[in-house]
């Protein structure tokens, strides 16, 4: 069986990762000033934050049209039996459920969609590792089997200046919010059951990085490899910082740099800093 890999433009995955492992994206959207911008195509994410700042009401994001994945998934039958789609959590997003529906109706392909849970480089994590298994034959079962002992290892945080674009954008409860806007503090978030969710309430954004650190040692310490990634919205001299003393604390780790493009980083907010690892299954293959 040959089978295609596609995913969504909120893995922001490199344009050499994308061509190198012939993996396919379905790009979301965000509208600003009326205007539907397609990310990483109508818009890059070193031009949004000049927009998201000058536009008059904060923009919004939209999931990929049911023609624009029935165009692609069509155009992919003339080459490949089966479809693996991997997507952003289907609790902030309506993209998986699209896919899902759409692929249920394909009569010249199989489309087996899974939902990530989550999003960014650790959605990304799930595509280059099927890419990886469909170039050593694996089967979709098999890489389906592989993805729930990834979901064992994988952790994903994040600290955000400002709660307000989640919650104006319905991504985060008007509660949460509160705890950061009340106490004046930096409340560290994580998904938890596909949900992003305050995971600790941290003082300072200095103390809520150094917990991120924290939970990444302890899982060093179980010995198993680990990648990670350290992702930025528009801070990437302070994301290098960070990597660098990281890199310099845990020199076991392989330690790469990604960011939030213009659909997620208009629910964070410009500034926002997170770090995601999974085991690194590269080492032990």
């Amino acid at each position: 069986m040959k089978i295609a890999v596609v995913t969504d433009s909120t893995a922001y995955l490199t344009t050499e990762q994308y061509n190198d492992n012939q993996i396919y994206r379905l790009p979301l959207s965000v509208i600003v000033n009326g205007e539907a911008l397609k990310e990483e195509i109508d818009v890059t994410n070193e031009t949004y934050f000049d927009l998201m700042r000058q536009s008059e009401k904060l923009p919004t994001s939209s999931q990929p049209t049911l023609g624009d994945i029935e165009e692609l998934f069509t155009e992919l039958s003339t080459d490949y039996d089966a479809i693996i789609s991997i997507h952003l959590s289907s609790k902030i997003s309506g993209t998986y459920q699209s896919v899902a529906s759409l692929g249920q109706r394909m009569e010249d392909i199989a489309v087996y969609p899974y939902d990530s849970g989550l999003s960014c480089t650790a959605q990304g994590y799930f595509v280059l590792e099927a890419a990886r298994l469909v170039q050593q034959g694996a089967t979709v079962q098999e890489i389906f089997e592989h993805f729930d002992r990834m979901q064992q290892s994988l952790k994903a945080y994040f600290v955000v200046d400002d709660l307000k674009n989640l919650v104006r954008g319905g991504r985060l409860s008007n509660g949460a919010a509160s705890i950061g806007t009340l106490l004046k503090i930096k409340p560290i978030l994580h998904f938890d059951e596909k949900q992003i969710v305050v995971f600790e309430k941290i003082r300072t954004h200095k103390k809520a990085l150094k917990r991120i650190e924290d939970l990444l040692s302890e899982d060093i310490k179980k010995g198993y490899p680990i990648v990670s990634t350290i992702i930025h919205a528009n801070a990437e001299e302070k994301a290098l910082i960070w990597k660098e003393s990281l890199e310099t604390l845990y020199p076991e780790v392989t330690f790469n740099l990604s960011y939030f493009g213009p659909v997620i980083g208009t629910h964070l907010g410009e500034g926002a800093l997170g770090m995601t690892w999974v085991e690194d299954f590269t080492k032990l293959s």
